[in-house]
């Protein structure tokens, strides 16, 4: 097994039958694939990044997949333009119903955990584990401190009921230079329909008044909110498979 490393942080694995180039991600143990030419590339990536996090192209994932690695996500990456497409300056201004009402996005992930977990039911395609204490260790509390995706974002916000517990909540981050959704949720019953919408458009307002160029975020391929992003001007710029290698 042979492993050569490029100026340009890019690695290439050989076997002699099969190659594998991959750059790493900057998180540990994660990497972006950037090519794979071989019969034999799980084999390869078992024995050099067993337990690695992968990130590849719909082809590059299935072929991974098809050789027993784990799907983790099938994901749109999906952008909104705010300079050719800058959204109305009303946002800004734009408030839930009474006796609901904003807070700033500083509360702790414990507080997120229950109306996160009624946003995401056992059906849903980002439900995610089961086990409260690793969506707070793993997610949520990483999130909220900005160790995945970058510092959060001022634009960031919740909104709370009349017993001031939280029904929705949106985190953006600056991914490097990029503002990124995180994540937006909201309670499932009728009374907090609209809630995302509501938090994402105030967001774009507040960055495009802040200079920033465009907004980001990724959705599951088979999550109905592609439609609420979409309606908000965000399109697909790219769709890119997460797998685990076993």
């Amino acid at each position: 097994m042979m492993q050569q490393n490029h100026t340009d942080d890019t690695a290439v694995l050989s076997d002699g039958t099969t190659t594998v180039s991959y750059v790493p991600n900057g998180m540990p143990r994660t990497a972006r694939v950037l090519g794979i030419d071989g019969p034999g590339a799980l084999d390869l990536l078992r024995t050099e990044l067993p337990g690695w996090k992968l990130f590849a192209t719909p082809e590059h994932g299935e072929v991974l997949v098809r050789a027993g690695a784990r799907l983790k996500r099938h994901a749109h990456a999906m952008r909104r333009d705010l300079r050719a497409d800058p959204p109305p300056l009303e946002w800004a201004d734009l408030v839930p119903a009474a006796p609901m009402r904003l807070v700033d996005c500083d509360r702790p992930a414990s507080e997120l955990l229950a109306p996160w977990r009624e946003a995401y039911p056992p059906d849903h395609p980002d439900r995610g584990s089961d086990d409260d204490q690793q969506v707070l260790v793993e997610l949520l509390q990483p999130l909220l401190a900005g160790r995945v995706l970058g510092p959060v974002l001022g634009c960031s916000a919740l909104v709370v009921d009349a017993g001031d517990r939280v029904a929705a909540g949106l985190v953006v981050n600056d991914r490097d230079g990029v503002p990124w959704v995180g994540d937006v949720f909201r309670r499932p019953a009728a009374e907090f329909a609209g809630l995302g919408g509501l938090l994402l458009r105030r967001a774009m307002a507040w960055l495009s008044a802040q200079g920033r160029h465009e907004v980001g975020l990724a959705v599951t391929v088979g999550n109905p909110a592609q439609h609420v992003y979409e309606r908000l001007g965000f399109a697909v710029t790219d769709t890119t498979m997460t797998v685990e290698v076993p």
